[in-house]
């Protein structure tokens, strides 16, 4: 006998569990497989309704922020590591209350903050001058980054405040040869530096848990960088970890016919759903088939609030239903007011198939987020 389902008014996000299992089973076997540690990326996902799950497939959390630290520390536990590209004078402080390891960006940030880790390890970030982003936006080592240290004979000169290194230069890098041949750029130029730590970051933005991507060539090669290095390899996903785990649940309010049909949802790119907009992507429908083709747009003012365009086995009329697919990365992170637009609430889907609100939002967290 199925689950009841719990009739929730649209829009919201629906985190699917059984999806999410999916992605950590594949971290799991990672683990086992070449002793890395595995820590979220809390500037990806940081919805910790899942966290009783995710928590027993992954060592902890990294961080961009103060606030994305003490919610790694609060909400998910096991290690939390600080990272930020610059930290305030006046929050470096409560940082290291909250963290197990503090990444600096800079040398600069280190010599400024350094003294104030109260023991705690030190990372630093580098930038290896090869990445794999197919966007310029999103390209740690695009022309004048300001994100790490590319001068090993800089790094080497402060080697004695140093426990590990940061390292993060794959974006939705897909390609474990394009992963293998980097990583050899990287031991060229930082070998020498990266035998005299006791831990090594190679950062997120590899979907090593896609079905296709040969997990087992990917673990053999963390393990021989480890031992060849006598260093604690970690990895940082955020995507690959709650990849195609939820979806934005929207219902149709109107129809038009403007040189071709269109629909208008009760959601927004720009709102809710912001790195389409960003990136200039199309969103996914299942199932994305049948005779009937509608240009699905956002219900916000602007004139390219688009979805897509998807194929529906049957017209769309006001109140159809449509399942907004790979909304969890980079999605409930980014949501904004912006239009004034009803926040979409947050649901789950347990592994027994039963659904749960866990979150609403209303008119007053709009006017909390003003002044």
């Amino acid at each position: 006998m199925s689950a009841p389902r719990v009739m929730i008014q649209t829009p919201y996000y629906l985190i699917d569990k059984a999806r999410l299992l999916a992605n950590l089973q594949r971290i799991a076997t990672l683990r086992r497989e070449s002793g890395a540690k595995v820590v979220l990326a809390l500037k990806c996902f940081a919805t910790w309704a899942v966290f009783d799950l995710m928590r027993e497939y992954m060592d902890g959390t990294t961080s961009s922020s103060l606030y994305e630290v003490r919610l790694g520390k609060e909400k998910f536990g096991g290690e939390t590591h600080a990272y930020s590209v610059a930290y305030a004078d006046h929050e470096i402080d409560e940082v290291v209350s909250h963290a197990d390891k503090i990444i600096f960006n800079s040398l600069g940030q280190l010599e400024r903050h350094g003294g104030r880790a109260g023991g705690k390890p030190v990372g630093l970030r580098l930038n290896p001058g090869v990445s794999a982003s197919g966007f310029d936006l999103a390209d740690p080592v695009r022309p004048f980054s300001r994100l790490g240290e590319s001068d090993p004979a800089r790094v080497a000169e402060a080697l004695g405040r140093i426990d590990g290194f940061m390292i993060h230069n794959n974006c939705e890098n897909r390609d474990f040869e394009r992963f293998d041949a980097m990583l050899t750029q990287i031991e060229e130029r930082f070998g020498a530096l990266i035998e005299r730590v006791g831990w090594v970051s190679l950062g997120g933005g590899i979907h090593f848990t896609a079905p296709e991507y040969p997990l087992a060539s990917f673990c053999a090669r963390l393990r021989d960088f480890a031992a060849r290095y006598g260093v604690q390899v970690y990895l940082e996903p955020g995507e690959a970890a709650v990849t195609d785990s939820a979806s934005l649940e929207v219902s149709v309010l109107d129809t038009l016919h403007h040189g071709k049909p269109l629909a208008v949802v009760d959601a927004s790119t720009e709102a809710h759903m912001l790195d389409l907009l960003i990136y200039r992507e199309s969103a996914r429908v299942e199932p994305d088939a049948g005779p009937h083709r509608y240009l699905v747009y956002g219900r916000s003012c602007l004139a390219g609030d688009i979805f897509g365009e998807f194929d529906f086995p049957e017209p769309l009329r006001v109140g159809s239903r449509i399942s907004i697919r790979n909304a969890a990365g980079y999605t409930m992170v980014k949501k904004n007011w912006f239009n004034g637009l009803t926040m979409p609430a947050i649901a789950v889907r347990e592994l027994d198939g039963s659904e749960r609100l866990v979150r609403q939002f209303a008119f007053q967290d709009y006017v909390n987020s003003l002044s």
